[in-house]
């Protein structure tokens, strides 16, 4: 049969039945809750559809304008045709641009199942419809109010007649005839234009007060002459005592046809705010790349020997990250995005101890291994496809308890397809072109209208925050420079190059036109495969090595005891220079400082004054300062002239007379030392505290064993056991793939056609008896006998049979199956329900019934 002679569906179940395989993709791939798990047919497909949490899923979806076509058809004559929608949406001006998209809108919103029918019998999904139609409950998002047959359905007949009379109608015999008059006369442009010539202006003050919404108002008992006009006449009607509705057709009429005050066919456009090279902004953003390297490096320094506790409740505390974000020279939010991207790509984590702490993983000393590009590209995946959202730390949860940093309730489903969207819209740009902010959260409002629209005078809904927090931290991160898309931002989301854009660097002064780009409507591209995305990722980095600066070798001593780094260090040369030196400032060049401390430091870590200096020439292009050699020398001479063990402590010295200088000394009396030989002093304390506070006299001793061997105090790294990193919430059922996609419908569509074979009525040609015809989806039931005898005279016939089944889990089934050979208590036939033989146990079929004939 032709699709023209198709008969219309007369459900959604029949709609679907008529699709095609790509068309049902098209809807299982949009809508991927519909098959988990798979429907064992086309009706239970439908009836999946219309449940209310997937109707409202599928109506988030929706880009503002399908929403409007949706709500629009929700206030429209059920069922209604495409011209009457087309009316609604475009009103009696026939608005061009919403013509045009119309047909776009419509396809969407079958496509996506919310819409079945042809274009002379539209219908909205019913849960659908009760979502989006006016309510007292839940106005109309359009405005609009009941229709005058809703309005009127508690009014008696009398008074009916009498609005009838009075609007100079006729009067009728009923009150069904009664009011469908009335709707033809509040429809009618022509009739209703003459009728609301006579109105009283403050009567017309009224109605234009509710045609936008709400429809909604308030009356007295004894109502004013201008309102008793418009009760009289049906132009507001009573719904509740002292309440009154602008009927849904009256409304209309001074709209002029339209369901919406601003329709929206097209996309806001995405403002550029500021044009720059490509050359500057990959440079900067390039910069900011091996900043974020060298954030997350300073982070695990700081963390390296154990970082901070971990909160009962999980997290970080207030205090923990305040000291985190001085150590780091960053703001507390800055700080809090940089350890969630630590944690977010698997560097950091909890060790999982009795006293619980924060540490480096195993991961993160291979992930330093790695080529700089390739730790950026780790990083940068792991924030693209994250869930966990820094922005939200500080904030409140739903009872009223601290979001912290590394902590619970972070993660947000959204965020990874708002930072992939935002991007995406960066992308559509020229390169070089930085987006104006205000016109991204428009279109990501346009494109998700019901994902938490904005309150008026409110806080931003959640997209628009993470659409702020993304173009924030894609800053940070190095994917954008000065706001532009960078290139290997560009390579990592696997978006071509467009033209740069046709402007100067800078535009003469503050009024300068930028050009406006479009985009095309509909939502987001569908996200990578995972083929793709590690295609993507090797891209970016190979976008991204040459930009950034090779690592050197050498450093610039001066004469004020500091070193200067002009720039990256080997990683080897910069892990020395932190022992030896303090970090003074940092920027495009670091300045270390040597100090009595610093040296002390690393010859505590076991390097010697020789060690020392020869690491000095070997890295310093300058010659090394006199200065910085006396420092080394000096305290290499005092460093271990004094020994610290295990007694309680002791110390030794050879030289008595500086113990007896240590015994003079007034701030030693916290120690409690007491001489026990001229060259050994006790304490009660243990070495360590006697060492540190040795130290803060001012000596250098050292530590030692119970052998006598001075002691190397090298700093231990501290590491969790193997960790992975945090998985994303994934935003619903993840989309199939084609495979799945492909099994799906194949197993959809051989239910449907066991549930819907045609049988022959019960009792006939089988010489079983008569039997109750069988309800839809109920299992075929006969005796074992009975299917015995039916299996024998189909194998020899060759005949097709629908048979109820029960697998080994007890899920019950439909098969249509055409039987080969029945013995030993099985039957092998053709499955055409799974298109192959199979064999199955006569003990779990329940039933058989014969086909008919056609």
């Amino acid at each position: 049969m032709s699709q023209a002679a198709r008969p219309a569906p007369r459900s959604l179940a029949e709609a679907l039945r008529a699709r095609d395989d790509a068309s049902l993709s098209a809807l299982l791939r949009s809508r991927p809750d519909l098959i988990t798990p798979v429907p064992t047919d086309l009706t239970q497909l439908a009836t999946r559809a219309g449940t209310r949490a997937s109707v409202l899923r599928a109506l988030e979806r929706l880009d503002r304008f399908a929403l409007q076509t949706a709500e629009a058809l929700a206030v429209a004559p059920e069922p209604a045709s495409y011209a009457t929608l087309l009316g609604l949406m475009a009103g009696d001006a026939a608005d061009e641009s919403v013509t045009a998209a119309l047909p776009r809108a419509v396809a969407t919103l079958r496509e996506q199942a919310l819409v079945w029918g042809d274009d002379k019998r539209m219908r909205l999904v019913r849960t659908a419809r009760e979502l989006l139609a006016p309510a007292p409950q839940h106005p109309s998002p359009t405005g609009l109010g009941p229709s005058v047959q809703e309005a009127t359905s508690g009014m008696s007949p009398g008074r009916i007649q009498e609005i009838v009379t009075t609007a100079g109608l006729p009067s009728t015999h009923d009150a069904v005839s009664a009011v469908a008059a009335l709707t033809a006369l509040f429809g009618h442009r022509k009739k209703m234009a003459k009728l609301l010539a006579g109105a009283p202006d403050a009567a017309l003050d009224v109605l234009h007060r509710l045609v936008w919404g709400p429809p909604y108002g308030q009356v007295t008992a004894d109502p004013a002459a201008h309102l008793r006009w418009l009760l009289d006449r049906g132009l507001l009607l009573p719904t509740t005592p002292g309440t009154v509705v602008l009927p849904r057709e009256v409304a209309l009429h001074l709209r002029e046809g339209r369901a919406h005050r601003a329709p929206e066919p097209l996309p806001p456009a995405v403002e550029p705010a500021a044009a720059h090279s490509p050359q500057v902004v990959d440079a900067t953003a390039a910069g900011q790349a091996y900043t974020a390297l060298a954030t997350v490096e300073e982070l695990q320094k700081d963390w390296d020997e154990g970082g901070p506790g971990v909160l009962r409740a999980g997290g970080l505390s207030v205090r923990d990250l305040k000291r985190t974000a001085v150590a780091l020279d960053v703001s507390e939010p800055v700080a809090a995005f940089w350890v969630e991207l630590a944690y977010a790509a698997g560097l950091i984590a909890s060790d999982g101890e009795a006293d619980e702490r924060y540490a480096a993983t195993p991961g993160y000393d291979e992930w330093l291994e790695r080529p700089a590009a390739e730790r950026w590209t780790r990083l940068a995946e792991a924030w693209l496809a994250g869930t966990r959202t820094p922005g939200l730390v500080g904030g409140r949860d739903a009872k009223d308890r601290t979001l912290s940093a590394l902590g619970p309730g972070l993660d947000r489903s959204a965020a990874a397809e708002v930072r992939h969207r935002v991007l995406t819209l960066l992308a559509g740009l020229p390169t070089g072109t930085a987006p104006d902010t205000g016109s991204v959260l428009d279109r990501l409002g346009w494109e998700r209208p019901l994902r938490g629209p904005r309150q008026e005078g409110g806080e931003e809904d959640l997209r628009s925050r993470l659409a702020r927090w993304t173009l924030s931290e894609a800053e940070l991160l190095g994917i954008t420079g000065r706001g532009a898309l960078s290139a290997q931002g560009r390579a990592l989301l696997g978006a071509p190059a467009p033209a740069p854009a046709p402007v100067a660097e800078d535009p003469a002064g503050p009024g300068a036109k930028l050009p406006v780009h479009h985009h095309a409507p509909g939502p987001a591209p569908a996200l990578l495969s995972p083929a793709e995305r590690a295609a993507a990722t090797a891209a970016a980095a190979r976008v991204l090595a040459p930009l950034l600066p090779e690592p050197l070798d050498h450093v610039l001593l001066q004469a004020d005891l500091t070193a200067v780094a002009p720039g990256p260090l080997q990683r080897p040369l910069a892990d020395t220079l932190d022992v030896l030196a303090d970090v003074e400032s940092k920027g495009g060049a670091t300045v270390y400082r040597f100090t009595p401390a610093s040296v002390r430091r690393a010859l505590d870590a076991g390097r010697t004054a020789s060690d020392l200096h020869a690491f000095l020439t070997e890295h310093s292009r300058t010659p090394v300062p006199q200065p910085l050699a006396y420092l080394i020398d000096d305290v290499a001479r005092k460093h271990g002239h004094l020994r610290v063990g295990a007694a309680s402590a002791y110390v030794r010295c050879d030289d008595d007379a500086l113990l007896n200088e240590i015994l003079a000394d007034k701030r030693a009396a916290g120690l409690r030392l007491r001489r026990l030989a001229p060259t050994v002093l006790a304490a009660q304390s243990d070495p360590a505290a006697l060492l540190e506070g040795l130290r803060a006299l001012g000596f250098a001793p050292a530590a030692e064993s119970a052998e006598g061997d001075v002691l190397i105090a090298r700093a231990h790294a501290h590491r969790t056991p193997p960790r992975t990193a945090p998985e994303p919430v994934p935003d619903g059922p993840p989309p199939p793939d084609a495979t799945l996609l492909a099994a799906a419908i194949r197993a959809i569509r051989a239910g449907d056609l066991a549930a819907t074979a045609p049988r022959k009525p019960a009792g006939s040609e089988t010489g079983t008896g008569s039997r109750a015809p069988l309800a839809g989806g109920e299992l075929p039931r006969t005796s074992s006998a009975e299917t015995l005898a039916t299996m024998q005279a189909a194998v020899l016939t060759g005949e097709s049979l629908w048979i109820g089944y029960v697998n080994a889990e007890g899920s019950a089934s439909q098969r249509v199956i055409a039987p080969v050979r029945v013995e030993g208590g099985f039957v092998t036939a053709y499955d055409h329900t799974a298109d192959e033989v199979r064999t199955y146990p006569l003990h779990r079929i329940t039933g058989v019934a014969e086909l008919a004939e056609d």
